[in-house]
């Protein structure tokens, strides 16, 4: 089942639809909380142009699955102030097992935000299964206000949201406001690039990619952005492009078997993503080499 939510192209294919669903949006974010009854399984993915700030806030479920674009991973039990952050563009697969809860959630526009709040999560990475007091007090808020109120005023929610970026900012990306990020120096960068081109069919994991400059998840993010003008994940998706653009020219693969020779898990997300770095599917980009 797909829902698209309005306005916010913000895209979930999930097995079941949860209940309960309200909505409210200004004009740099939108705020979203529905409950789901007992329900075995829940499967599917989220995809959205915007940042998602997540959080159980009672149930939970028994085992959840995560798997993210950039190699995140996580599978674990999902319980009350368990939050969860989705970073702009990068789609989240998830499988949940004996799951009741309420859930809340905020998107908030990247640039907008960004431009507003004087502090960027834009090298923050995907995070699951947190406990954490601060994110889940602020998002139960919003759900209690909404509720009471029938609403959410729109100065209200501007405030609550630029400090929720502050605060993930800091805590998260180990950032200070309005710190510029330091490059990442130029014999961490070879190591780094090295390392991805070798690795281009297999999962990749910022987490080792971190390690491999010796810096922090956080850190390693803005050093790799300032030197390079993306973000690790964009980086492993132009260099997987650009092998996948070498094959379609010279390999008569399908295109199923050539999302997993270079490393994306679904077709649908590899012909996505070349589309977006290409602007033609993998097959249209094929056909001018008339093969």
């Amino acid at each position: 089942m797909q829902r698209v939510i309005e306005n916010a192209s913000t895209i979930d294919r999930l097995s079941s639809r949860p209940d309960g669903w309200r909505r409210t949006q200004w004009a740099n974010g939108a705020f979203e909380t529905a409950y789901r009854p007992m329900t075995s399984i829940v499967e599917g993915r989220i995809l959205s142009p915007n940042h998602l700030i997540m959080a159980t806030l009672s149930g939970g479920a028994e085992r959840h699955e995560i798997s993210a674009d950039g190699g995140h991973r996580y599978d674990g039990p999902d319980l009350p102030s368990t939050v969860s952050f989705l970073p702009a563009g990068c789609e989240r697969r998830l499988r949940l097992h004996n799951v009741a809860w309420r859930w809340a959630a905020i998107a908030l526009d990247p640039a907008k935000i960004s431009a507003i709040a004087g502090a960027s999560i834009e090298g923050l990475g995907p995070l699951s299964g947190s406990e954490d007091s601060f994110v889940w007090n602020m998002l139960a808020e919003f759900e209690r206000v909404d509720a009471l109120e029938g609403g959410l005023d729109a100065i209200y929610c501007d405030t609550m949201s630029l400090a929720l970026v502050v605060y993930l900012a800091r805590r998260y990306g180990g950032a200070r406001v309005n710190d510029t990020s330091i490059k990442l120096p130029a014999w961490r960068l070879r190591r780094v690039t090295e390392f991805i081109d070798a690795h281009l069919s297999a999962t990749i994991r910022i987490a080792d990619l971190a390690d491999l400059a010796q810096l922090s998840e956080g850190h390693f993010h803005r050093a790799f952005r300032a030197a390079t003008g993306q973000t690790p994940l964009a980086f492993v998706h132009a260099r997987r492009v650009a092998m996948a653009k070498q094959l379609l020219a010279s390999s008569k693969l399908s295109v199923a078997q050539m999302a997993l020779r270079v490393g994306f898990l679904s077709p649908a997300h590899f012909a996505r993503v070349f589309r977006s770095m290409t602007g033609q599917s993998p097959s249209q980009y094929r056909r001018s080499f008339h093969l």
